[in-house]
């Protein structure tokens, strides 16, 4: 986002035009920025045998998936329902890995079905596989290696007390169910957490399961999974991550040389690729003055962008209606919510009135994806920036989204 002539502009698009144009709330996602990460995570892993696995969960828009696609870029799916959407944007599924936690079994049935990988991460479902498939379909098995790294305990997914994966101490139990079912194992994977600052988290939870790698003969990958950080404020850091591919890479070839052939390293990115991609405009609603507080309430709220609440994630806010710094005034940005809802407190910003558009912005990942109709309140629209054009890729809800599904009984 930058300015030109005295407007916010996203790529080539004025931001005030966008409101005008599609309405507000409306999320808006840079394809190019989308592009460039791709882009740069291969030149970070320069001659290895590298495979970006998205992590569909950030941002599951058809239109999105198919621009990943387009790209070379590879799918990690949660549910069934998004290897489902995966498959409509193109994606083979072999291209597809299926990486669910505590599941009912079907699920997984379903994900081999249609040629997708599957990760086990409990040994009643490793052993289910193994009676159901023997060594006839392939699998991955995820490890949990208790490291605890990320930015929030929420988002803190390889330690000790986390719900996923096997722990890697189970190891001898793991071992004895690939062996009498001889089970075809071909990767290895692990998922540390999200917010990761540096290769130090990733190097240790690898070298655990590098360790572990030596037991299965027969690996084409070893996922590492994602959590690379993005920078979310002025200082803020992000992962450096040319510095951390020629670590990693380093580390990874040695694990190869020791191994005895070249595997592919994959990773599971999700918020690296889409979040710096997205914004949320709004509208100022009010300005409200209150002893010792002066209050914006936007159009918007939790139940659009739920970051904020849940995680108390920060999302810079800009002004685009007064992209004037020369006044400036401190907020508190809130939602419509009927409860506590906070966007940012304490916030300076441009002198801000109502019809004003705010942007927040690092709206990519997790946005849309986690939004709901809480309060009865519609989602909003989509719309994709690339090769120079704003296209609509969702429509805004209306009623009847909401009330498709109900059935109004006779009392």
């Amino acid at each position: 986002m930058h300015i030109h002539e005295g407007s916010y502009y996203i790529r080539n698009q004025k931001v005030t035009d966008l409101a005008e144009a599609f309405g507000t709330p409306l999320y808006v996602y840079d394809g190019e920025k989308i592009i460039e990460q791709v882009k740069r995570l291969h030149e970070a892993f320069k001659g290895i045998d590298l495979k970006i696995k998205y992590a569909c969960k950030a941002l599951t828009s058809l239109s999105i998936l198919k621009l990943m696609h387009s790209q070379g870029v590879e799918l990690d799916v949660v549910s069934p329902q998004e290897l489902q959407i995966g498959l409509m944007a193109g994606f083979g599924g072999s291209q597809i890995n299926f990486t669910p936690s505590g599941v009912d079994f079907s699920e997984i049935e379903y994900a081999v079905s249609q040629g997708a990988f599957v990760n086990l991460d409990n040994l009643d479902v490793l052993e289910k596989f193994g009676r159901l498939y023997g060594g006839t379909q392939p699998c991955m098995i995820r490890i949990k290696p208790n490291v605890a790294a990320g930015g929030n305990a929420k988002i803190m997914t390889a330690h000790e007390g986390s719900k996923f994966g096997i722990d890697i101490r189970q190891k001898d139990e793991i071992l004895a169910i690939v062996q009498r079912y001889n089970l075809k194992v071909v990767g290895l994977h692990q998922h540390t957490g999200s917010d990761i600052k540096d290769a130090s988290a990733f190097i240790e939870a690898a070298s655990r399961i590098f360790e572990f790698a030596y037991d299965f003969p027969d690996l084409q990958c070893i996922d590492l999974g994602g959590g690379f950080k993005v920078a979310y404020k002025e200082g803020d850091y992000s992962t450096d991550m040319e510095a951390f591919g020629a670590e990693l890479s380093g580390f990874f070839r040695e694990f190869c040389a020791k191994y005895g052939r070249e595997l592919q390293l994959w990773f599971e990115p999700g918020k690296y690729l889409v979040s710096e991609c997205g914004y949320l405009l709004v509208t100022a609603n009010v300005v409200k003055q209150a002893p010792g507080r002066r209050f914006v309430g936007v159009n918007s709220g939790l139940n659009h962008l739920i970051r904020p609440m849940m995680y108390d994630a920060y999302h810079h806010i800009l002004n685009a209606s007064n992209p004037d710094d020369a006044e400036k005034e401190v907020y508190d940005v809130v939602g419509y919510i009927c409860e506590t809802d906070n966007f940012a407190l304490g916030r300076e910003l441009n002198k801000v009135s109502a019809g004003d558009i705010l942007v927040l912005l690092n709206a990519g990942a997790y946005g849309f994806s986690m939004s709901s109709n809480y309060n009865s309140r519609l989602r909003p629209a989509e719309v994709l920036i690339l090769n120079g054009e704003a296209r609509l890729i969702r429509e805004r809800e209306t009623l009847s989204d909401i009330l498709r599904n109900q059935i109004l009984i006779e009392l």
